[in-house]
């Protein structure tokens, strides 16, 4: 049973930063392509950003490059979204997915995805 626990949410001033955490429970984590989706009250939920399970392949959405990293320590069954200049339409429940796929890439699509997280919410103020 893989099971994804999410952490780091909160309320935040536009400008500001939070980082997110992801811990994976299972023996096989590193072999996870890992992503995160977020969906804001009203819209469908949406692809933020993904890793390969190696770590040496990202993808983001438009609208968070140049402001969002992802990233993964497979030794910790760790993934973390650092999220920086954040604004307010970046205000969602996150949610962090795994894959469970045999190829080492970036998963961008939702439907590739097998576990999800409960989600933690991200609040950002104007």
């Amino acid at each position: 049973q893989v099971q994804l626990v999410e952490s780091g949410g909160g309320l935040v001033q536009a400008g500001g930063s939070l980082r997110l955490s992801c811990v994976v429970s299972g023996r096989t984590f590193r072999s996870y392509p890992m992503g995160w989706f977020r969906q804001a009250p009203g819209k469908k939920r949406e692809f933020v950003a993904a890793i390969s399970w190696s770590g040496g392949s990202t993808n983001y959405a438009d609208s968070v490059k140049g402001r969002f990293t992802i990233s993964r320590d497979n030794a910790k069954n760790t993934v973390y979204l650092q999220m920086n200049s954040l604004k307010p339409e970046d205000t969602a429940v996150y949610y962090c997915a795994a894959a469970q796929t045999p190829y080492n890439r970036a998963v961008v699509t939702q439907e590739e995805y097998d576990y999800w997280g409960q989600g933690t919410q991200v609040t950002v103020s104007s």
